[in-house]
Protein backbone atom coordinates (compact mmCIF):
# COMPACT_ATOMS: atom_id res chain seq x y z
CA UNK A 1 0.00 0.00 0.00
CA UNK A 2 1.34 3.27 -0.70
CA UNK A 3 -0.03 6.53 1.07
CA UNK A 4 -2.13 7.72 -1.60
CA UNK A 5 -4.08 4.79 -0.89
CA UNK A 6 -4.01 4.60 2.36
CA UNK A 7 -5.13 8.35 2.56
CA UNK A 8 -8.27 7.30 0.26
CA UNK A 9 -9.16 4.39 3.09
CA UNK A 10 -8.42 6.30 5.89
CA UNK A 11 -10.69 9.07 4.27
CA UNK A 12 -13.37 6.51 3.26
CA UNK A 13 -14.34 6.14 7.10
CA UNK A 14 -13.09 8.77 8.60
CA UNK A 15 -14.99 12.33 8.05
CA UNK A 16 -12.16 14.25 7.68
CA UNK A 17 -13.76 16.69 5.35
CA UNK A 18 -16.86 17.31 7.45
CA UNK A 19 -14.24 18.94 10.21
CA UNK A 20 -12.49 20.79 8.14
CA UNK A 21 -14.03 24.00 10.54
CA UNK A 22 -14.43 22.72 13.23
CA UNK A 23 -10.98 21.54 14.05
CA UNK A 24 -7.89 23.10 14.17
CA UNK A 25 -5.73 19.81 13.46
CA UNK A 26 -4.66 19.14 9.77
CA UNK A 27 -6.47 15.62 9.59
CA UNK A 28 -4.92 13.25 7.04
CA UNK A 29 -1.21 13.23 5.68
CA UNK A 30 0.91 15.48 7.88
CA UNK A 31 4.04 14.07 6.42
CA UNK A 32 4.69 12.03 3.58
CA UNK A 33 7.52 9.43 2.28
CA UNK A 34 9.51 8.99 -0.65
CA UNK A 35 6.99 6.85 -2.28
CA UNK A 36 7.91 3.59 -0.44
CA UNK A 37 5.27 0.84 -0.03
CA UNK A 38 4.31 0.80 3.28
CA UNK A 39 4.02 -3.25 4.60
CA UNK A 40 2.73 -1.94 8.27
CA UNK A 41 1.40 0.56 10.09
CA UNK A 42 1.85 1.53 13.75
CA UNK A 43 -0.80 3.35 15.83
CA UNK A 44 -0.43 6.02 18.19
CA UNK A 45 -1.95 8.48 20.71
CA UNK A 46 1.01 11.27 20.00
CA UNK A 47 3.43 12.43 17.50
CA UNK A 48 6.19 12.74 19.57
CA UNK A 49 9.98 11.50 18.91
CA UNK A 50 9.94 8.81 21.66
CA UNK A 51 6.58 7.45 19.77
CA UNK A 52 8.43 7.74 16.08
CA UNK A 53 11.30 5.49 17.50
CA UNK A 54 8.67 2.54 18.51
CA UNK A 55 7.21 3.09 15.01
CA UNK A 56 11.14 2.77 13.69
CA UNK A 57 11.82 -0.08 16.01
CA UNK A 58 8.74 -1.93 14.58
CA UNK A 59 9.31 -1.71 11.57
CA UNK A 60 6.40 0.17 10.73
CA UNK A 61 6.52 2.83 6.97
CA UNK A 62 3.98 4.86 8.45
CA UNK A 63 2.33 6.39 11.95
CA UNK A 64 -0.97 6.45 12.53
CA UNK A 65 -1.62 8.89 15.82
CA UNK A 66 -4.62 11.02 17.43
CA UNK A 67 -2.36 14.14 17.96
CA UNK A 68 -0.50 15.23 15.17
CA UNK A 69 2.60 17.93 14.65
CA UNK A 70 0.19 20.44 12.68
CA UNK A 71 -2.78 22.14 14.74
CA UNK A 72 -3.88 25.15 12.50
CA UNK A 73 -0.78 27.90 12.05
CA UNK A 74 2.20 27.81 10.76
CA UNK A 75 5.30 26.24 12.83
CA UNK A 76 9.10 27.11 11.76
CA UNK A 77 11.53 23.95 11.42
CA UNK A 78 13.08 24.48 14.14
CA UNK A 79 13.97 23.03 17.79
CA UNK A 80 11.85 20.18 18.63
CA UNK A 81 9.47 20.33 15.63
CA UNK A 82 12.61 20.48 13.17
CA UNK A 83 13.92 17.21 14.92
CA UNK A 84 10.82 15.36 14.51
CA UNK A 85 10.16 15.76 11.28
CA UNK A 86 13.92 14.99 10.48
CA UNK A 87 13.59 11.85 12.36
CA UNK A 88 10.66 11.35 9.96
CA UNK A 89 12.24 11.92 6.84
CA UNK A 90 15.58 10.31 7.87
CA UNK A 91 13.56 7.20 8.37
CA UNK A 92 11.21 7.24 5.58
CA UNK A 93 8.65 7.05 7.56
CA UNK A 94 4.33 8.20 7.10
CA UNK A 95 2.70 10.22 9.27
CA UNK A 96 -1.30 10.32 9.69
CA UNK A 97 -3.25 12.46 12.02
CA UNK A 98 -6.79 12.06 12.61
CA UNK A 99 -8.40 14.05 15.47
CA UNK A 100 -12.06 15.28 16.17
CA UNK A 101 -13.03 12.71 13.19
CA UNK A 102 -11.47 9.84 15.00
CA UNK A 103 -13.03 11.35 18.96
CA UNK A 104 -16.72 11.31 16.78
CA UNK A 105 -16.58 8.39 14.81
CA UNK A 106 -19.79 6.07 15.44
CA UNK A 107 -18.39 2.86 15.55
CA UNK A 108 -14.45 3.30 15.68
CA UNK A 109 -13.52 6.67 17.79
CA UNK A 110 -12.73 7.10 21.32
CA UNK A 111 -16.03 8.20 22.48
CA UNK A 112 -18.09 5.18 20.75
CA UNK A 113 -15.22 3.01 22.27
CA UNK A 114 -15.55 4.11 25.61
CA UNK A 115 -19.54 4.12 25.40
CA UNK A 116 -19.17 0.23 24.54
CA UNK A 117 -16.70 -0.27 27.31
CA UNK A 118 -19.46 1.42 29.74
CA UNK A 119 -21.91 -0.76 28.29
CA UNK A 120 -24.16 2.62 26.87
CA UNK A 121 -27.08 1.94 25.35
CA UNK A 122 -29.84 4.01 23.41
CA UNK A 123 -26.55 6.09 22.43
CA UNK A 124 -27.05 9.86 21.19
CA UNK A 125 -24.94 12.50 19.98
CA UNK A 126 -23.64 14.36 23.37
CA UNK A 127 -21.31 17.66 23.87
CA UNK A 128 -21.12 20.41 21.48
CA UNK A 129 -17.79 21.57 20.45
CA UNK A 130 -17.11 23.88 17.75
CA UNK A 131 -20.54 23.36 16.43
CA UNK A 132 -20.63 19.77 16.33
CA UNK A 133 -21.75 17.27 19.10
CA UNK A 134 -18.58 15.16 19.54
CA UNK A 135 -18.96 12.66 22.11
CA UNK A 136 -22.16 10.19 23.19
CA UNK A 137 -24.70 9.73 25.99
CA UNK A 138 -26.72 7.10 27.13
CA UNK A 139 -28.27 4.44 29.38
CA UNK A 140 -26.72 2.35 31.23
CA UNK A 141 -27.47 -1.30 30.45
CA UNK A 142 -27.27 -1.96 34.16
CA UNK A 143 -26.80 0.54 36.75
CA UNK A 144 -22.98 1.42 37.38
CA UNK A 145 -21.07 1.95 40.51
CA UNK A 146 -18.33 5.08 39.43
CA UNK A 147 -15.81 2.21 40.73
CA UNK A 148 -16.95 0.20 38.35
CA UNK A 149 -17.10 2.28 35.56
CA UNK A 150 -13.38 3.79 36.47
CA UNK A 151 -12.41 -0.02 36.06
CA UNK A 152 -13.69 -0.99 32.75
CA UNK A 153 -12.80 2.26 30.92
CA UNK A 154 -9.10 1.46 32.56
CA UNK A 155 -6.20 1.17 29.49
CA UNK A 156 -4.14 -1.85 31.25
CA UNK A 157 -5.49 -0.80 34.76
CA UNK A 158 -3.63 2.52 35.02
CA UNK A 159 -5.45 4.75 37.56
CA UNK A 160 -7.42 7.68 36.33
CA UNK A 161 -6.42 11.00 37.16
CA UNK A 162 -9.15 12.17 39.60
CA UNK A 163 -12.53 10.28 40.30
CA UNK A 164 -15.09 13.21 42.01
CA UNK A 165 -17.98 11.07 43.42
CA UNK A 166 -20.57 13.77 43.96
CA UNK A 167 -23.64 12.25 42.35
CA UNK A 168 -25.47 8.95 43.07
CA UNK A 169 -24.06 5.92 43.99
CA UNK A 170 -25.57 3.81 41.10
CA UNK A 171 -25.68 5.46 37.44
CA UNK A 172 -28.12 5.21 35.30
CA UNK A 173 -27.27 7.63 32.63
CA UNK A 174 -23.78 8.65 31.14
CA UNK A 175 -22.17 10.67 28.78
CA UNK A 176 -18.74 10.75 27.26
CA UNK A 177 -16.36 13.18 25.63
CA UNK A 178 -12.43 11.98 25.49
CA UNK A 179 -9.42 14.18 26.21
CA UNK A 180 -9.63 17.22 27.60
CA UNK A 181 -13.67 17.84 28.24
CA UNK A 182 -13.74 19.04 31.03
CA UNK A 183 -16.05 22.37 30.37
CA UNK A 184 -18.82 20.09 28.78
CA UNK A 185 -19.35 18.72 32.23
CA UNK A 186 -21.49 21.31 32.51
CA UNK A 187 -23.76 20.46 29.37
CA UNK A 188 -23.85 17.34 31.52
CA UNK A 189 -25.07 18.84 34.13
CA UNK A 190 -28.21 20.36 32.37
CA UNK A 191 -28.83 17.32 30.77
CA UNK A 192 -29.39 15.31 33.93
CA UNK A 193 -26.97 12.61 33.53
CA UNK A 194 -25.64 10.93 36.51
CA UNK A 195 -21.91 10.30 35.13
CA UNK A 196 -19.90 12.07 32.86
CA UNK A 197 -16.98 10.50 31.99
CA UNK A 198 -13.48 12.32 29.69
CA UNK A 199 -9.82 12.33 30.22
CA UNK A 200 -8.83 15.84 31.90
CA UNK A 201 -10.21 17.83 34.94
CA UNK A 202 -10.15 21.56 35.81
CA UNK A 203 -10.29 23.39 38.70
CA UNK A 204 -12.85 25.94 37.42
CA UNK A 205 -15.80 22.88 37.30
CA UNK A 206 -15.09 21.45 40.63
CA UNK A 207 -17.39 23.14 42.43
CA UNK A 208 -20.38 23.07 39.72
CA UNK A 209 -20.02 19.24 39.39
CA UNK A 210 -19.87 19.18 43.45
CA UNK A 211 -23.27 21.64 43.86
CA UNK A 212 -24.54 19.54 40.87
CA UNK A 213 -23.97 16.34 42.12
CA UNK A 214 -22.76 14.80 38.65
CA UNK A 215 -20.06 11.94 39.24
CA UNK A 216 -17.21 12.65 37.19
CA UNK A 217 -14.13 10.46 36.29
CA UNK A 218 -11.28 12.24 34.41
CA UNK A 219 -9.72 8.81 33.17
CA UNK A 220 -6.40 10.80 31.59
CA UNK A 221 -6.18 12.42 27.81
CA UNK A 222 -3.54 9.70 27.23
CA UNK A 223 -5.72 6.80 28.48
CA UNK A 224 -8.89 7.73 27.20
CA UNK A 225 -7.50 7.79 23.54
CA UNK A 226 -6.05 5.10 23.16
CA UNK A 227 -9.34 3.35 22.32
CA UNK A 228 -10.33 4.85 18.78
CA UNK A 229 -6.69 4.88 17.78
CA UNK A 230 -6.83 1.03 18.40
CA UNK A 231 -10.05 0.43 16.97
CA UNK A 232 -8.41 1.82 13.49
CA UNK A 233 -5.93 -0.39 13.97
CA UNK A 234 -7.93 -3.37 14.26
CA UNK A 235 -10.19 -2.33 11.36
CA UNK A 236 -6.88 -1.53 8.86
CA UNK A 237 -5.68 -4.90 10.08
CA UNK A 238 -9.15 -6.56 9.05
CA UNK A 239 -9.82 -4.88 5.89
CA UNK A 240 -6.31 -4.70 4.79
CA UNK A 241 -4.93 -7.61 5.96
CA UNK A 242 -1.91 -5.08 6.84
CA UNK A 243 0.54 -5.83 9.95
CA UNK A 244 -0.16 -3.71 12.49
CA UNK A 245 1.32 -2.75 15.90
CA UNK A 246 0.22 -0.03 18.68
CA UNK A 247 3.46 1.52 20.34
CA UNK A 248 1.98 2.99 23.62
CA UNK A 249 3.70 5.65 25.34
CA UNK A 250 1.92 6.32 27.93
CA UNK A 251 2.25 10.02 29.73
CA UNK A 252 0.14 9.43 33.13
CA UNK A 253 -1.91 12.95 32.23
Amino acid sequence: MTTKKLDIFFKSFLAIEDFSTADVSLNGLQVDNDGLEIQKIAFGVDASLETFKGAVAAGAGMLFVHHGLFWGHPLALAGNHRQRIKFLIDNNIALYAVHLPLDQHPTLGNNAALAELLGLEQIEPFGLYHGRKIGYKGILAKPLSIEEAVRRISFKGRPPLGVYPFGKKENVTCAVISGGAADEALQAIDEGIDLYVTGESSHQVYHEILEGRLNMIAGGHYSTEVWGVRKVMEHCVRELSMDSEFIDVPTGL
